[in-house]
């Protein structure tokens, strides 16, 4: 089983490089985490062999999105169909110190604005962070189906290109 092995090797990497490609596409790369941290193994079970694939906790909202209190998101499925997105904000937003972070990586501090005291925890907060935040809260997160696609992309010869690994095996331990 090498060539199919080396298959699914080739077909894990591929996958990879289009999803990473289409982070930087759709400009969803600022800190290059999410980036770095797309991984796949190729692991060998009783049936056969499996492709399993890894990204950081927050890749699949980036991927499927997120849904806000007032509007349902949707994403793209590697099998093409629009589906709503299994996530949703309830009562809280993002967190504001992420948003802030965010927002510096971003570049998109407005100037002139200062900071105000958080009533919960008296903590200095960003007035413009907690506006993203509360609309991120109320519309969500858009999903891209940067992994989905590239997925799809993969499934679209993959039968066949197995089946000729398998028929290549086949071939040398005759």
């Amino acid at each position: 089983m090498v060539a199919l092995e080396r298959y699914l090797n080739s077909f894990g990497k591929s996958v990879i490089k289009q999803a990473r490609s289409n982070l930087t596409r759709k400009k969803k790369n600022v800190s290059k985490e999410l980036y770095n941290s797309l991984e796949f193994k190729v692991v060998k079970t009783t049936e056969g062999f499996s492709v399993q694939f890894f990204m950081a906790d927050y890749g699949t909202f980036i991927d499927k999105g997120v849904s806000g209190n007032k509007k349902i998101n949707e994403y793209t499925t590697y099998d093409g169909r629009r589906v709503e997105s299994p996530y949703k904000y309830r009562n809280f937003g993002p967190p504001i110190d992420i948003i802030s972070k965010w927002i510096k990586k971003r570049g998109i501090a407005p100037k002139g604005l200062g900071k105000a005291r958080s009533k919960k925890t008296g903590q200095f907060i960003s007035p413009f962070a907690y506006l993203v935040s509360r609309k991120i809260k109320r519309d969500g997160i858009k999903g891209i189906s940067f992994f989905q696609r590239s997925l799809q992309l993969g499934l679209k010869d993959f039968y066949d290109k197995v089946g000729n690994a398998i028929k290549e095996d086949i071939i040398n331990t005759i």
